[in-house]
Order: structure tokens, then sequence, then C-alpha cells
């Protein structure tokens, strides 16, 4: 008997669980929890792990998808039951903003020690209602009524399918049409399960030492000092607002992140998410490598560029709204990233176990009326999927001739007379294809002279000079710029 045994990560786990957290697939000493978005979560490695910080970058200034990433994770802080704090000046208006389920269904929220027992009620909606009617719907139009053969064959995605553990309380499916109700905000309010911080100015006493970044500092480490019973989420929308934030600089920057490490590693419970205000989210605010400085201090970050500040783009993947570059990814008590064996979309893992692989997957995303969705980055048909492919049939007639000097019109089914000259027939207009019969073997002389020919002429030049020149195809790399796929 083999004195070795395999580990039961089950049983050697003496983790505490908490209610909407699961267990990383790399380590079972390590919690994860969900961003809201099942994507994403894949992308990180099954979820953002407890201890740990995301930085959103999102650079453009005439959109908001960072901000759309933080309503996701608050959503599901709220629908897990979690301890959320939003530091922001604009707090409450941004909770009023938060996506929910949909509103054909009901279900119970997680109930949380020392908060009263809450539910949804009838009307505000749980995952379930309106999505499976749209599988339903998507299913019964994908059903394939010519090549059915290939109906059983496995579909083309670029992207995960919604989380199946919604009744296991982790990665809920969002309806951004939704809205979270004001009830259900005003008693995570009473109850303390939500906290709303404002970025204040200094006080009388320390307004020489007086900074945002280190008051927001004090708050959090209140917060996770306060609740150690449930997982702490963090939020800051826009950091580096200057409405909210003043001039701050680079170093407050790197010295809030460093710390705010500091204090997560200090206190597991609590994770945290940040999107970095458009002005911090470039390279040109903070120098050279800013943002790789900004991967390094923090557990992960991601920059979502989006295409609206190039129109090229747009125009190359009209089916995206920008694309998605990873700076760093969580790998809590491991030297590599657990994302690099469990992420579907990088693609990293499929790779590695085939001949040769094919690297990483480029990443992009898009908003759709009721999600976000991060995917792999693919090229449209060319030319979309409304455009002809081939070019158009002539509208020339074909004219049969026969060895015996009759000819027939394909097009009309009638016999006309024509001229002979040398070994073809020419007669003015379209093509003409000649066919000659074997049956007059009897007269060799003839035969001679009327070769077996099957010829089909273009029409006449005069009609070939009118043809209109074929429009030169776009091409989407250009010599003087950079390439789409340099990242």
């Amino acid at each position: 008997m083999s004195s070795f045994r395999r580990k039961d990560p089950s049983k050697q786990s003496n983790l505490k669980s908490y209610a909407g957290t699961h267990i990383s697939p790399a380590s079972s000493s390590i919690a994860n929890t969900s961003t809201g978005i099942t994507s994403l979560d894949d992308i990180l490695g099954g979820g953002l792990p407890l201890s740990c910080s995301l930085v959103v970058a999102a650079p453009d200034l005439h959109s908001s998808y960072g901000d759309l990433v933080q309503r996701y994770f608050i959503a599901e802080g709220l629908a897990c039951g979690h301890r959320m704090c939003i530091i922001d000046d604009f707090a409450q208006d941004f909770m009023q903003d938060v996506m929910w389920f949909p509103r054909s269904s009901s279900a119970p929220i997680a109930e949380t020690e020392g908060s009263a027992s809450s539910s949804v009620k009838e009307g505000d909606g749980m995952p379930g209602g309106d999505f499976k009617e749209d599988e339903e719907l998507s299913q019964e139009d994908r059903k394939v009524k010519i090549a059915w053969r290939y109906e059983n064959m496995k579909t083309f995605q670029t992207t995960v399918s919604a989380s199946s553990s919604t009744l296991e309380n982790y990665c809920h499916v969002f309806d951004l049409t939704s809205r979270v109700p004001v009830s259900l905000v005003d008693e995570a309010l009473r109850s303390q399960r939500l906290s709303l911080v404002a970025t204040r100015g200094p006080s009388s006493t320390d307004s020489e030492r007086w900074s945002p970044t280190t008051s927001a500092l004090r708050h959090i480490e209140q917060v996770l000092q306060g609740q150690t019973t449930v997982p702490v989420r963090v939020c800051i929308p826009f950091l580096g607002s200057p409405i909210s934030w003043g001039d701050i600089t680079t170093t407050d920057v790197l010295h809030f992140f460093h710390s705010l490490r500091a204090l997560l590693r200090k206190y597991p419970h609590g994770c945290a998410s940040i999107t970095l205000s458009p002005k911090l989210s470039s390279d040109t605010w903070g120098g050279s490598g800013w943002l790789q400085k900004v991967g390094w201090l923090t557990d992960a970050a991601i920059k979502m560029t989006a295409f609206s500040a190039d129109p090229s783009l747009s125009a190359t993947f009209p089916a995206h709204h920008g694309l998605v570059h990873i700076l760093s990814l969580p790998c809590p008590s491991t030297l590599v990233a657990p994302s690099d064996r469990f992420s579907t979309l990088r693609g990293l893992a499929s790779s590695a176990s085939g001949f040769g692989g094919s690297g990483e997957n480029n990443l992009a995303f898009k908003c759709t009326r009721k999600r976000l969705i991060f995917e792999t980055l693919h090229l449209d048909l060319d030319g979309g999927v409304s455009e002809r492919r081939t070019t158009a049939p002539s509208s020339t007639a074909v004219e049969l001739t026969t060895a015996t000097g009759a000819s027939i019109s394909a097009a009309t089914g009638e016999k006309c007379n024509h001229t002979a000259t040398g070994d073809h027939t020419h007669i003015s207009g379209g093509p003409k294809i000649d066919i000659e019969l074997e049956g007059g073997a009897r007269d060799p002389p003839k035969m001679d002279a009327q070769k077996e020919v099957v010829a089909v002429e273009g029409a006449a030049s005069g009609t070939s000079d009118k043809k209109a020149k074929k429009p030169k195809k776009r091409v989407a790399f250009f010599s003087e710029r950079p390439d789409v796929y340099d990242f």
C-alpha cells in the first residue's frame, strides 16, 4: 500500500467560510469573492481574492465603463449581504444608479449577522427571470433549419457563460435596465452594512498633515476593524477626481496603494475595488511607466480603453466597445497567478496543453442593453454580414450553336441565324457556345473544317468598357499607425 495520499482540499482547509465567497481553485487557503461580472471573474482566475485589491484604469473621457465595473461590485455586495464602504463625495448619487436583478421574479437576499432579515419585494426581481426567457428564445432562434447535421456541434463562443451558481449566492446576474430598490439601500444604511464616506476637507487641528488619501485610509481601517464576521468591500469610484480629491500627486497615489495593500493583508476579510479617474489613467499624467507602477503596487489592475477616441478602431471592431489590457493579476500566497491556469478567456491553459500553443488571447469588452461583457477579441466578417461577397451574375444571353449551323439562345430558347467565320461562329451581342455533334462522321472534310470547340466569349468590347471598377477594399492596418494588436 502506497504511503502517498492525495490531499483533499475540503478536509485540509481550515479557512473560515463567508457568505458569497468560494474557495480558490488554486489554493484551499484562499477565498474568492465575485466582482459581479462572470467574465471578469474568469480573467481574475475565479474572482477577486479576499485581502486583495482591483484597480480599473479607464482613460476615455466620454464613457464611464470603469464606473460601471464599480456598480457591479457594489450590487454583488448587496446581493451577498456583505459590508460595503463607498468613498466618494457623490456616493448617494452613485448608489441610485446601481443595477439590480430583473423584475420578473422574487427571492430572498442573503442575511447577515446583526442585520434584520431582508427580502426583495415582488417586482424587484432576482436572477433567472428575463434572462432565462431570453436564453430560450435565443435557443429557438439558433435552431438549425439548413445543414441540420451541424446543430449538435459546439458553438463558437467569445466569452464565458453566465454563472450557474446563483443558488449558491455567488456571482449573480444583474440587469442594467433595473435599479436597486431605494428601500433596500435605506435598510443597508440603517443596519450599517453600507457606509458612504465623503472626502471632507481638513479640520483645524490637523490641517497641515491632512490629505484626501490619508483621510480615506483612516476610514477604511475603521471599517475593517469594526466588522470581522462578513467580508468587507471597499469601493472608490473616481480616485483622483479633481472635484473630490483636489490636486493629488503621484506620490500620494502610490503611497495610498501601498498602504491599502498593507491594510488588506492585516485584515484578510476585506477587499477593494478602485477606478482611476481619466486623468490618472494615462501615462501622460504620471510619466512613462505610470500604469506599470500602479500594477506593481496593487494586486490586480486592468485598463479598459474605449474605441470612442479612435473612429478607425470602431469601424474595424464594430462588435466591441473597447480593448482590455491586463497590467497585473492577483496571486496571493503564490508565485504564479491562478488566472494563468484557470482562465478560459485568456486561453493560456488551452494553449499550453496543445502542441506549440497560440499564446494569450486578446481581450475586449462590450456593453449591451442588459449587461457588461468581457470577451476575446475577434475580427468580424470582411465587409459585414449585410454585404454581398460575390460578383452578381451578368444578364447577357448565352447562345448555343450546333454543328449544322443552327443556334439556340439559352435565355429565350429560340433559334436564330448567324454568320460563320473560320472555325467559330461570331454573333454580335453576348457570349456564345459552339457545339458540334459526333454524328457528322460521314463527312470527314466537313469535320476537319468544323473542329470540336466549346467556347464562351465575353460580352462585346463596348459593354466591357462600361463595367464599373470594383472599389478597393478598406484595409484596417496602416503603415504610419501602430498595429491594432499592439497593446
